[in-house]
């Protein structure tokens, strides 16, 4: 049927136009197993604690040398125990570890300049000319 009002007597195409009130297609829900959520593993307390420190050593720049070697066996500790029972937080434990260890080698450079600092003036004045 052609609309009365279209000069050339086509029908027209209403993309917009309203569809039928009938009832929508029936879907498919593809469930398979169980009817809970998904099983998350859930993190290592271990790991946490070794990035929290690791991170706290790295941004007070190691004044302590305590939160680095803490950092560094609560890494150990946690990839232990990430490996025996397949829990999360492998990243977190290894990222404790690296930070942990940067701080250390910081804190034994330090201390090896200070040494060789300390050497180098008491040499130097005990090798007087006079």
């Amino acid at each position: 049927m052609s609309n009365p009002y279209d000069p050339y007597g086509q029908q027209q195409y209403d993309p917009y136009g309203q569809q039928g009130y009938g009832q929508p297609a029936p879907v498919q829900h593809h469930y398979y197993g169980g009817g809970g959520p998904p099983v998350v593993a859930r993190n290592n307390g271990m790991a946490v604690t070794s990035l929290v420190l690791g991170i706290a050593s790295f941004l007070c720049f190691g004044f302590l040398i305590i939160p680095q070697a803490l950092a560094v066996i609560f890494g150990h500790v946690a990839l232990g125990q990430i490996k025996r029972t397949r829990e999360a937080g492998s990243g977190m434990a290894v990222a404790g570890l690296i930070l942990g260890y940067l701080c250390l080698v910081g804190w034994i450079l330090y201390f090896c300049l200070l040494f060789v600092g300390v050497v180098a003036g008491f040499g130097g004045a005990s090798s007087s000319t006079y």
